[in-house]
């Protein structure tokens, strides 16, 4: 039986400024939902977001209180290992609030497969790989630091594909910058953008008609998330892959980019899809309609990213890696014992359930009181 849910919000400093064209984060706040059972099992899940409510419609404070008020009266008293019928309870009465359910999700299944004792992955059908090719973030603005970022986690073997924020600056100065990074760093890398919605459909054409030529491999969410009409013409005029990102925000959001041809890749994330088996349908739709993958992020802590990494292990093909680097970035860790990363890789956890346990007096203490 569901027992308690409770819900911690977590300010976390960044190891640096992290600048996106829709907000400059310097502080990560952390969403953490622990769900206790009445068999003393107990899961965690997380819903974290990014820059408030300048990213997306769910504010850190907003998830607590629709948690605590509207969401957890529904699943206390359910049985805990009816996971799917747990959440068809919370979806039918509960509108939107896809963080929220995803959280919720993860943790009634970390308590389950804890239960099991196996990976919260063979819940979901079983992985088909160990490790996870992680992308890193140049997000300081200032090409001079982008470029010593990018080749001091070239010499420590974390990362070699690099994605870079652009949208802020006049078209012209973004290319200039990421194409300054991409000849420093060369073709031992494979360079990205994300412009974060930030172009019209005339400075996307400029833009990437400049980035390909100049050898960048992907180009994250150029216009408007509901401009699908723009997204399919850049997708049919280019040759460099455009990945749909704000666009994508669960499988009928899938669908729809998928029979207007209005994306190459997707990045698929457990919390905009609304949870971990939609994130699945997600790539189901991928797949069918031959779309590649990227595992993306919200910049979660490592409950999120353990989660989103227990997933993306089930997936067949994910030809762009992953971005699940969200507790490099943090100053600060949860966990006991932290996620690895070594030779460009995550190292999925292997033990039950999300395969981590958090360290809870260090939670505590970074908790707003």
């Amino acid at each position: 039986m569901i027992q308690h849910i409770e819900v911690f919000l977590a300010d976390v400093p960044t190891i640096r400024a992290h600048r996106l064209s829709v907000a400059t984060m310097t502080t990560q706040t952390l969403v953490l939902v622990r769900v206790r059972c009445a068999d003393g099992v107990e899961g965690w899940g997380e819903a974290t977001t990014i820059g408030g409510l300048n990213y997306g419609e769910e504010s850190p404070e907003s998830i607590k209180v629709n948690i605590d008020t509207h969401i957890a009266p529904l699943l206390l008293g359910m049985d805990a290992r009816q996971v799917a019928k747990a959440m068809a309870r919370v979806r039918k009465v509960i509108q939107g609030n896809r963080f929220a359910k995803c959280a919720l999700e993860t943790a009634l299944l970390d308590a389950e497969a804890r239960r099991l004792g196996v990976p919260l992955s063979q819940l979901l059908g079983g992985r088909v790989r160990d490790e996870l090719p992680v992308a890193w973030t140049l997000a300081s603005g200032d090409t001079a630091t982008d470029i010593a970022e990018a080749e001091s986690m070239l010499d420590a073997r974390r990362h070699r594909i690099f994605k870079l924020k652009i949208g802020l600056r006049p078209v012209a100065e973004d290319v200039a910058h990421v194409l300054a990074i991409k000849r420093a760093l060369g073709d031992k890398v494979s360079v990205r953008v994300d412009v974060n919605q930030a172009w019209s459909e005339l400075d996307a054409m400029r833009g990437i008609a400049a980035l390909e030529e100049g050898g960048v491999d992907l180009i994250e969410q150029p216009v408007r998330a509901d401009n699908l009409g723009a997204m399919a013409r850049l997708a049919a005029r280019f040759t460099v892959p455009i990945m749909a990102d704000e666009a994508l925000h669960g499988p009928a959001d899938a669908y729809a980019l998928a029979t207007a041809c209005a994306a190459d890749v997707y990045a698929v994330k457990i919390t905009q899809s609304g949870g971990l088996g939609l994130a699945q349908q997600v790539a189901s739709v991928a797949q069918l309609a031959g779309i590649s993958l990227y595992g993306g992020t919200m910049l979660e802590g490592a409950i999120g990213t353990a989660a989103s990494a227990q997933v993306f292990s089930t997936f067949g093909e994910l030809a762009f890696g992953t971005e699940l680097f969200g507790p490099l970035l943090l100053t600060q860790e949860v966990l006991q014992e932290p996620l690895v990363y070594r030779d460009f890789m995550l190292q999925v956890p292997a033990g039950p359930g999300l395969g981590v346990d958090i360290d809870l007096p260090r939670l505590q203490a970074l908790c707003r009181k």
